[in-house]
């Protein structure tokens, strides 16, 4: 059982290779949710490739906190809206979330905070 950080956070889609530590989380984007569990998230890693990732086989359905005990980074991004597109980046001056497009950091007070 996967420690709660988010209490009722749904369930996600996940690349396997984030999942076995094959891969770092590296890519987060949002969709609509597609069923009551579903969140929207899908999460991916640093070495999935678009063949990869074309294998339904290569991706699970995960609960979101299971994927936060991996990568807390994420427990940040739970309620940023559909549409969302996120990469993590960690260049050694520590770990941002980063918006895809636009290539700069979500603020700190977009980010989710359990507890608050």
């Amino acid at each position: 059982m996967p420690i709660e950080f988010i209490p009722k956070a749904g369930a996600c889609l996940v690349s396997k290779n984030v999942l076995s530590g094959a891969g770092r989380t590296k890519w987060m984007v949002r969709e609509t949710s597609r069923a009551a569990a579903d969140n929207g998230w899908r999460i991916f890693s640093d070495i999935d490739t678009t063949e990869y990732l074309h294998d339904a086989s290569n991706l699970t359905i995960t609960d979101f906190n299971a994927v936060c005990e991996i990568e807390p980074a994420l427990i940040g991004i739970w309620d940023l809206p559909v549409g969302s597109d996120l990469q993590i980046v960690d260049e050694g001056q520590g770990m941002e979330i980063v918006d895809t497009a636009t290539g700069r950091p979500v603020p700190t007070e977009q980010l989710y905070s359990p507890g608050s």
